[in-house]
Protein backbone atom coordinates (compact mmCIF):
# COMPACT_ATOMS: atom_id res chain seq x y z
CA UNK A 1 0.00 0.00 0.00
CA UNK A 2 1.16 3.53 -0.82
CA UNK A 3 0.72 6.43 1.57
CA UNK A 4 -0.81 9.44 -0.18
CA UNK A 5 -0.82 12.93 1.35
CA UNK A 6 -3.02 15.61 -0.18
CA UNK A 7 -2.79 19.38 0.00
CA UNK A 8 -4.13 22.46 -1.73
CA UNK A 9 -7.86 22.50 -1.07
CA UNK A 10 -9.65 25.71 -0.17
CA UNK A 11 -12.44 28.15 -0.94
CA UNK A 12 -12.73 30.24 -4.09
CA UNK A 13 -15.35 32.16 -5.97
CA UNK A 14 -16.81 30.85 -9.20
CA UNK A 15 -14.37 31.30 -12.05
CA UNK A 16 -11.36 30.95 -9.76
CA UNK A 17 -8.60 28.35 -9.75
CA UNK A 18 -7.08 25.87 -7.32
CA UNK A 19 -4.39 23.24 -7.55
CA UNK A 20 -4.52 20.02 -5.57
CA UNK A 21 -1.38 18.03 -4.82
CA UNK A 22 -1.02 14.40 -3.81
CA UNK A 23 2.44 13.26 -2.74
CA UNK A 24 3.14 9.55 -2.71
CA UNK A 25 5.51 8.08 -0.15
CA UNK A 26 6.96 5.67 -2.66
CA UNK A 27 9.62 5.63 -5.34
CA UNK A 28 8.40 5.19 -8.89
CA UNK A 29 5.11 7.05 -8.99
CA UNK A 30 5.57 7.25 -12.77
CA UNK A 31 4.59 3.60 -13.05
CA UNK A 32 1.39 3.97 -11.05
CA UNK A 33 -2.15 4.38 -12.24
CA UNK A 34 -3.37 7.41 -10.31
CA UNK A 35 -6.57 9.37 -10.22
CA UNK A 36 -8.64 12.07 -8.56
CA UNK A 37 -12.14 11.44 -7.28
CA UNK A 38 -14.63 13.69 -5.53
CA UNK A 39 -17.55 13.15 -3.24
CA UNK A 40 -20.43 15.25 -2.01
CA UNK A 41 -22.27 14.14 1.17
CA UNK A 42 -25.10 11.82 0.26
CA UNK A 43 -23.75 11.08 -3.20
CA UNK A 44 -21.46 8.44 -4.64
CA UNK A 45 -17.80 9.16 -5.14
CA UNK A 46 -17.16 10.01 -8.80
CA UNK A 47 -14.02 9.86 -10.90
CA UNK A 48 -12.76 13.30 -11.94
CA UNK A 49 -9.49 12.56 -13.74
CA UNK A 50 -7.14 9.64 -14.19
CA UNK A 51 -3.62 9.22 -15.54
CA UNK A 52 -1.77 6.04 -16.44
CA UNK A 53 1.91 5.10 -16.51
CA UNK A 54 2.30 6.44 -20.05
CA UNK A 55 0.77 9.80 -19.15
CA UNK A 56 -2.52 9.17 -20.93
CA UNK A 57 -5.39 10.93 -19.21
CA UNK A 58 -9.14 10.62 -18.89
CA UNK A 59 -11.62 13.13 -17.50
CA UNK A 60 -15.16 13.40 -16.25
CA UNK A 61 -17.13 15.05 -19.02
CA UNK A 62 -18.14 18.04 -16.91
CA UNK A 63 -14.53 19.01 -16.12
CA UNK A 64 -13.01 18.57 -19.58
CA UNK A 65 -11.26 21.74 -20.68
CA UNK A 66 -11.18 23.11 -17.12
CA UNK A 67 -9.21 20.52 -15.12
CA UNK A 68 -5.78 19.07 -15.88
CA UNK A 69 -4.23 16.04 -14.19
CA UNK A 70 -0.47 15.58 -14.24
CA UNK A 71 2.43 13.92 -12.47
CA UNK A 72 5.76 15.36 -11.34
CA UNK A 73 7.96 12.28 -11.33
CA UNK A 74 10.86 13.98 -9.54
CA UNK A 75 8.57 15.02 -6.69
CA UNK A 76 6.49 11.81 -6.64
CA UNK A 77 3.45 14.04 -6.81
CA UNK A 78 0.13 13.96 -8.61
CA UNK A 79 -1.57 17.28 -9.38
CA UNK A 80 -5.04 18.42 -10.31
CA UNK A 81 -5.11 21.91 -11.78
CA UNK A 82 -8.66 23.25 -11.61
CA UNK A 83 -9.62 26.37 -13.55
CA UNK A 84 -12.91 28.17 -14.12
CA UNK A 85 -14.32 26.48 -11.05
CA UNK A 86 -18.08 26.24 -10.66
CA UNK A 87 -20.23 25.85 -7.52
CA UNK A 88 -21.06 22.30 -8.64
CA UNK A 89 -17.36 21.44 -8.29
CA UNK A 90 -17.72 21.81 -4.52
CA UNK A 91 -16.77 18.47 -2.93
CA UNK A 92 -14.12 16.61 -1.02
CA UNK A 93 -11.44 15.56 -3.47
CA UNK A 94 -9.46 12.34 -3.01
CA UNK A 95 -6.41 11.09 -4.83
CA UNK A 96 -6.02 7.39 -5.47
CA UNK A 97 -3.23 5.08 -6.57
CA UNK A 98 -2.27 1.43 -7.08
CA UNK A 99 -4.52 -0.31 -9.54
CA UNK A 100 -4.82 -4.09 -9.44
CA UNK A 101 -7.03 -4.54 -12.48
CA UNK A 102 -5.89 -5.17 -16.02
CA UNK A 103 -6.04 -1.54 -17.10
CA UNK A 104 -5.97 1.88 -15.47
CA UNK A 105 -9.23 2.65 -17.23
CA UNK A 106 -10.89 -0.30 -15.51
CA UNK A 107 -9.72 0.90 -12.13
CA UNK A 108 -10.97 4.42 -12.86
CA UNK A 109 -14.40 3.18 -13.93
CA UNK A 110 -14.61 0.83 -10.95
CA UNK A 111 -13.11 3.22 -8.38
CA UNK A 112 -10.82 0.29 -7.61
CA UNK A 113 -7.57 1.53 -6.08
CA UNK A 114 -5.67 0.17 -3.12
CA UNK A 115 -4.52 3.51 -1.71
CA UNK A 116 -6.47 6.71 -1.06
CA UNK A 117 -5.52 10.14 0.20
CA UNK A 118 -7.13 11.75 3.23
CA UNK A 119 -9.30 14.11 1.18
CA UNK A 120 -9.18 17.85 0.52
CA UNK A 121 -12.20 20.14 0.73
CA UNK A 122 -12.86 22.35 -2.30
CA UNK A 123 -15.60 24.95 -1.92
CA UNK A 124 -16.70 27.16 -4.79
CA UNK A 125 -19.09 30.01 -4.06
CA UNK A 126 -21.27 31.74 -6.61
Amino acid sequence: QVQLVESGGGSVQAGGSLRLSCTAAVYGVSSLCMAWFRQVPGKEREGVAGINSRGSTTYLESVKGRFTVSKDIAKNTLYLEMNNLKPEDTAIYYCAAVCEMLTCAACFRGKNYRSWGQGAQVTVSS
